[in-house]
């Protein structure tokens, strides 16, 4: 049997239980017809490079298939039918990586920076201080009482 990875998109607006119950459910049409599924790693929701069919974002999902052809176009026609996925590709690799795939990594190592993934944006800087407004001598607003003049 030949070696597979398949990555497909469903739309922003499935919840993340459906995308879930899609992935099983196409891992059981590849081990009905012979196949089984090593891998599946939920990416989550991200934005799209351009919109695809009036979608912005999608649910990516990645899934490691050691299968005959004929389940791999099972499957792939399968997902052009549903229309909750708006895109999918297969490619057939040489082998199979058990170790997170580079999307995942990469998610991992950003969740690991302080400040999530946008960094430590102020670093250790000093709080701002209170800057004397303009007239004012040494920050000290003089109140009318104190100059003993009349409004």
């Amino acid at each position: 049997m030949a070696l597979y990875e398949n990555v497909f998109i469903a739309r922003q607006d499935v919840a993340t239980t459906q995308v879930e119950a899609l992935t099983t459910q196409f891992s059981e049409l590849v081990a009905s017809m012979g196949g089984t599924v090593s891998k599946k790693e939920y990416w989550g929701l991200r934005s799209l490079t351009y919109r695809i069919k009036k979608n912005r974002k999608g649910h990516y999902t990645l899934l490691n298939i050691d299968a005959p052809s004929a389940a791999v176009k099972e499957l792939e026609r399968t997902m052009s039918i549903n229309e909750d996925i708006i895109r999918y590709m297969t490619v057939r690799v040489d082998e199979l990586e058990e170790a997170p795939s580079a999307i995942m990594v990469r998610s991992a190592e950003k969740s690991d920076r302080p400040g999530g993934d946008r960094g430590d944006r102020w670093g250790d800087r000093p709080p701002r201080r209170e800057r004397p407004r303009f007239g004012d001598e040494g920050g000290v607003v003089p109140s009318v009482a104190d100059t003993g003049e009349e409004a």
